[in-house]
């Protein structure tokens, strides 16, 4: 198999068809008669699945992390590539990494470092659409794609199918932020062809709000009801609404009005719900712990995160920042420009301190083996130095990060050309670490999924990588 001109020439296959296995089980792949959950749970016993992973919390760094600085140096490549970050070692012997993530440097025995990803979309949306949903962007739609029904669904959607939460508890949330603050919508980031009601619930920071240390700086919804009216009264004059109701039929002439009632039930049931009311008050969690997580939005957003799946949310989205996505201090990861100081003074830092805080909050605590955390984002960045100090767009080589679930600690897996370019060896794509994810999860890759017109589609064609 050959690969295109930008694509890995050593230990390259092609992620984007199916694999042997692949193609001999999509002639003959079983329905989904039982609820997704129970099929689950019945063929991953058959199959021998081993995921442990009950819940899963994506960090992505928006904009394209640079895998060249942080996870994948080269220090033996000529100045205009290397930069002037120095590698350091790590806690496991053998592994190394970037000088500016020194908590995650002493946690690699914890870290499943994929060196060898690759897709071949330069844009943002579209690197995007190719991570959280494991398939390749639309080819009729150019450039950043808007949403549509017709759409794969992101990651959180296809986990939290197979992921029953309980009432008044969503199937996914996304914080402290949509996916591109401006109002422009993204594909990839919803439910797609599941439905509107598999769309995350995004819990926003007003615009100007800066962190002080109260819940309510992180966006959290306002989960308070009217004025003297009681909790146990409201959870009352709900219940018998339900039971004069229950004669009805609903209306399910549309999608929409489905969507409708699936966020109107929640957000009843958000209203009455202790444990999510619970799991938004950061005012009641030990001062000690905010300190670790740091106070900023990026430590803070990693805490609920954290609490938000002790409540039952089987997938939390994290926009890692520093303080402000797409406005005013640039804290993003498309660093076009003065790549180095934004990552030394304002990104790595916060990046370090919140996903090392979450991991080892998550370790203390017995949990780190039931929660699959996920570090990614659009792309890596662009080998060569640009000339204003910066690394453009570049997803031909990039690295991302697992741990927890089950994912064995203290490995690197694959390896990148002298220049961090393209892959040398286990070249992988968004399919396999789908694949790979699915597989911590007890989902298998290879399960079924229905479209809005009822047409079966795999999870992912993608292999699971040995990780575990």
């Amino acid at each position: 198999m050959t690969c295109t001109t930008q694509s890995p020439t050593k230990g390259c296959r092609d992620f984007r068809s199916l694999s042997r296995r692949a193609a001999l089980q999509a002639g003959g792949l079983f329905g989904l008669s039982l609820p997704a959950l129970l099929q689950q749970q019945s063929l991953g016993a058959a199959g021998g699945l081993v995921g442990q992973a009950k819940s899963c919390i994506i960090l992505y760094c928006w904009g394209g992390q640079s895998h060249i600085d942080t996870w994948d140096l080269k220090p033996k490549a000529p100045s205009s590539i290397r930069g002037p970050f120095k590698p350091v070692s790590t806690k496991v012997a053998g592994i190394q990494v970037g000088e500016h993530i020194p908590h995650l440097t002493r946690m690699t025995d914890k870290l499943a470092i994929i060196r060898s990803m690759f897709h071949t979309d330069t844009a943002h949306g579209r690197g995007m659409y190719w991570n959280l949903t494991g398939h390749k962007p639309p080819t009729n739609r150019p450039g950043n794609i808007p949403p549509m029904r017709s759409d794969w669904p992101g990651l959180p959607a296809m986990i939290s199918h197979f992921r029953d939460s309980q009432p008044g508890v969503p199937r996914s949330i996304r914080l402290p932020y949509p996916m591109v603050d401006n109002g422009t919508l993204q594909a990839g980031e919803y439910g797609g062809f599941l439905g509107g009601a598999y769309d995350p619930i995004v819990v926003k920071t007003p615009k100007g709000t800066a962190y002080g240390g109260r819940s309510r700086d992180l966006g959290s919804p306002v989960l308070d009801l009217a004025a003297g009216v009681d909790r146990n009264r409201f959870r009352r004059r709900r219940d018998l609404l339900g039971q004069l109701q229950s004669g009805a039929v609903p209306n399910q002439s549309s999608a929409a009005s489905s969507s409708y009632g699936h966020f109107h039930d929640l957000a009843l049931n958000m209203l009455v719900s202790d444990k999510v009311q619970k799991a938004f008050d950061l005012e009641s969690e030990k001062p000690a712990l905010k300190e670790l997580y740091g106070k900023h939005l990026g430590g803070q957003s990693c805490l609920l995160a954290r609490r938000l799946v002790d409540a039952g949310v089987p997938v939390v989205q994290v926009l890692m920042s520093a303080s402000d996505l797409n406005g005013g201090a640039g804290d993003h990861w498309d660093t076009h420009g003065n790549n180095f100081n934004r990552l030394k003074d304002r990104l790595l830092p916060v990046f370090d301190r919140s996903a090392s805080a979450l991991l080892t909050d998550l370790d203390q605590r017995g949990q780190l083996d039931e929660t699959l955390v996920v570090m990614i984002g659009d792309f890596g960045r662009t080998p060569k130095i640009n000339g204003n100090s910066g690394r453009d767009h570049y997803p031909f080589s990039y690295t991302t990060v697992l741990a927890g679930g089950g994912i064995q600690g203290g490995q690197v897996y694959g390896s990148s050309d002298a220049h961090a370019a393209h892959p040398k060896d286990l070249a992988c794509g968004p399919s396999d670490l789908h694949a790979t994810i699915f597989t911590a999860l007890g989902i298998r890759p290879d399960a079924q999924i229905h479209d809005n017109l009822n047409r079966p589609h795999m999870l992912t064609v993608g292999e699971a990588l040995p990780l575990f």
